[in-house]
């Protein structure tokens, strides 16, 4: 089993913080440094420290280049693009954070690697890999499997959003932020100590971003930057803009959340297993650190939740069925029902749309037809659900149609008791669902099961389903 880790975005998320926060959860620093080491990468070296972020001990990652790899990360003129008194350290581009007071910064460094094991032509001052290059630096390094596919995964959605931001093909997008040396350093070591720590569940629930505008190769652009608003659109991530001057949400960051969010809200209730602190390396309004949680579910929680599964497990299993159930008291539960006008999809997609939505959980999907504005005729998707699948549906409805908004409701509804049973018959055995009505039974076969023993027997559908139905009535 692996472990669900919660991202407290608060402060907004960086390569360099979420590195540091998985450092302090307890990822392994030899493994870390094992596999930068193995990088065709060369001209940096990596410090692990602890500072201290608005009263709190937190853990320091930073990425220190050699002189022939320097960017303009940590020159607050070239960020700004102007001078403002007072707000040196309110704007910061990807790895950009630059150190913060000596007062802030007190705890001495614990770890300084240096890593130099590059080709000849990593040495060039104006590199810039595109994804075939990166992906190489990655296939041909010391990570696992596991951590090449998170990293690469992270790459590809960075290299989606710049394809759209600057409207060139995948395959000719060239990084300079993202391509740069401290960059891909950050997306390895996130991989390697998500992996490192058997992490398989992550819940985002918001990212925090800032205000205002910051410089980067291509000029000075609004927060956030293309390449953010990129991600976050394409990923259905929940972005909350705040009062903070400054990039909260660097590309890297909203990158990492994109690739590895399985989830977007908590459990009900839950237990902190452990706690990591990563720092931003500038000094903000917000406290500037990034929270990592290793969260289980609470032991109530749990046990309702496995006691759910065992009933629908016993409605299921054929062999539980053939002992009658005695309760035959209806009961109450909640429902979800998603709703979504669809006028320019063709019937292929629609109908494609329906399986993909009923392999994913749906508990049913029906289409109405109606007239809409300007007399177009167009469908209505209705889809009906439990709360804990709304995301994985509503994904493939964005991804599959051209609808951009879903409507959703609440619904009660009563529930019968029901059991499924094995009932014989002169062809072979069937399933059949069987509710319990004022103390009567009442008799469902099951279509797949029905179906499948047509097709096999070459018997008619209706003789099978018939004969079901009257010898179930002659034992009443």
């Amino acid at each position: 089993m692996g472990k669900t880790l919660y991202l407290e975005c608060y402060s907004g998320i960086s390569g360099d913080m979420t590195v540091a926060a998985l450092l302090d959860l307890g990822a392994d620093r030899s493994v870390l440094d094992r596999v930068l080491k193995s990088l065709k990468v060369s001209g940096f070296e990596t410090k692990i420290s602890r500072v201290v972020k608005s009263g709190i001990d937190a853990c320091d990652f930073d990425v220190v280049l050699d002189k022939d790899h320097e960017n303009h990360d940590h020159d607050m003129e070239y960020l700004h693009g102007h001078h403002h008194k007072g707000h040196e350290n309110n704007h910061f581009y990807d790895h950009n954070h630059a150190h913060e007071d000596e007062a802030e910064h007190f705890h001495s460094h614990e770890h300084n690697h240096a890593h130099g094991a590059g080709s000849a032509q990593d040495h060039h001052h104006h590199e810039h890999r595109g994804i075939k290059e990166i992906t190489y630096i990655i296939e041909h390094s010391a990570m696992t499997e596991n951590a090449k596919k998170i990293a690469l995964c992270i790459f590809e959605i960075l290299a989606e959003a710049e394809s759209k931001a600057h409207n060139v093909p995948v395959d000719q997008v060239h990084f300079h932020e993202v391509g740069a040396v401290d960059s891909i350093v950050d997306i390895v070591s996130v991989a390697v100590c998500l992996d490192d720590l058997d992490i398989t569940e992550v819940i985002v629930p918001v990212l925090c971003e800032g205000r205002g505008t910051v410089r980067c190769q291509h000029g000075i652009l609004p927060i956030p930057v293309p390449a953010v608003a990129n991600i976050v659109s394409a990923n259905h991530l929940r972005l909350k803009m705040t009062e903070v001057e400054g990039e909260l949400v660097t590309p890297t960051g909203a990158a990492i959340v994109a690739a590895v969010k399985t989830k977007d809200k908590l459990p009900e209730t839950f237990e902190i297993q452990k706690i990591g602190i990563g720092a931003g390396k500038r000094q903000y309004e917000c406290s500037g650190i990034l929270r990592a949680m290793i969260i289980s579910e609470s032991t109530e929680q749990t046990k309702g939740r496995d006691k759910a599964k065992a009933q629908t497990e016993e409605f299921k299993n054929p062999e539980i069925g053939n002992n009658p159930k005695t309760e035959n008291q209806e009961t109450k539960d909640t429902i979800i029902k998603m709703e979504t006008n669809i006028d320019d999809c063709s019937g292929e997609v629609l109908g494609f749309v329906m399986e993909r939505l009923m392999k994913a959980g749906a508990r049913d999907v029906h289409y109405v037809p109606v007239f809409m504005k300007k007399n177009r005729p167009a469908w209505v998707l209705n889809v009906i659900c439990k709360e804990e699948d709304i995301e994985t549906l509503q994904n493939i409805i964005f991804e599959e149609t051209t609808t951009i908004g879903i409507r959703y409701s609440i619904m009660e509804r009563t529930i019968l008791p029901r059991e499924t049973r094995t009932l014989p018959t002169p062809w072979g055995e069937v399933l059949a669902k069987v509710c319990t009505l004022n103390g009567k039974e009442q008799l469902y076969p099951e279509y797949e099961s029905v179906a499948q023993l047509s097709r096999e027997k070459e018997i008619p559908f209706t003789e099978i389903y018939r004969y079901i139905v009257l010898a179930n009535k002659d034992k009443e």
